[in-house]
């Protein structure tokens, strides 16, 4: 078995892994990804004991214990870039001995669920509902540089979605990448609360332009919400934009690790809405989360 480089697996003095700063020891097999550096304090402080802390950049991770349950918060940052750095360095710390640089032959699946904030865009889907990403379309360029076959659900979803776009004569930008959830992770959490919604969900590249905002400038996608507004795969529809989620899907798939986004949907922007009391939304996404975490067999 070769050795990895020191340029291409970066580690720092005290043999953590370059950006993160953590070694395997660091984290549980069980982690919440969040965006928001602040987040990971307001999920940690409900663990009911915290044995380690770490921060490095953007990159801030708490590690404790609800009940008997070992559970990791760590704080990604927006977009997919860095969901890249995150994903590729925590499978590093599971999957390759980061003494003599080789690739275990034994291989370990994380658990990775990230909670987050999203924008509708289905007229459907209403502020202060919590959202089941059953499939996640990039629009945003990280999975093209990695060899990857999609599954034949991701490819019917493909064939039916480039056929849509086709029939309504709209185009993206760029060419979409097409991803799926744990399933075992999916059917967990929808077991334990029906009342989640469940959806299809765009990930793009920015947080303007790439969301069909404007401020100063003009976005090419005037128009991209009613277009996409019948679109529906598996009894799904096309329900919000954020800007992680397709890239971990597919990271997590390629990786061997089980993967989920929740997210607690803060605006509508067909009806151009925004959640009254958004710290409370959050609250109970993090809460019903570590809830449902917990009996994670």
């Amino acid at each position: 078995m070769n050795t990895i480089p020191e340029s291409e697996l970066i580690l720092n003095p005290d043999g953590s892994i370059y950006h993160l700063a953590l070694r395997p020891e660091h984290i549980a097999d069980t982690i919440i990804t969040v965006g928001d550096p602040q987040r990971v304090e307001r999920v940690s402080q409900l663990f009911d004991t915290i044995y380690f802390r770490q921060q490095k950049r953007e990159f801030v991770t708490h590690t404790g214990r609800i009940g008997t349950k070992d559970i990791s918060v760590l704080s990604t940052g927006i977009g997919t870039d860095n969901i890249d750095i995150v994903f590729n360095e925590l499978d590093a710390l599971v999957n390759i001995d980061l003494t003599n640089r080789k690739i275990n032959s034994q291989k370990k699946s994380l658990n990775l669920i990230r909670i987050g904030t999203s924008g509708a865009i289905h007229n459907n889907l209403e502020v202060g509902s919590i959202l089941l990403s059953k499939y996640a379309i990039g629009l945003e360029g990280l999975l093209p540089f990695y060899e990857r076959k999609q599954t034949k659900n991701e490819n019917q979803l493909a064939n039916r979605f480039n056929k849509y776009l086709h029939q309504k004569e709209r185009h993206f930008p760029v060419n979409a990448c097409y991803t799926t959830s744990s399933s075992s992770l999916f059917d967990h959490f929808i077991s334990c609360d029906d009342s989640y919604k469940k959806g299809i969900t765009l990930t793009a590249t920015g947080f303007y332009g790439p969301q069909n905002r404007n401020l100063r400038l003009s976005s090419v996608l005037s128009g991209i919400f009613d277009t996409l507004d019948d679109f529906c795969f598996n009894d799904l529809h096309i329900t919000n934009l954020e800007m992680e989620t397709a890239g971990i899907y597919g990271l997590a798939s390629m990786l061997g690790h089980n993967s989920l986004s929740i997210n607690a949907i803060m605006a509508n922007r067909r009806k151009q809405t925004f959640h009254s009391q958004p710290e409370k939304l959050e609250k109970k996404l993090i809460e019903s989360t570590l809830t449902y975490l917990e009996n994670l067999i």
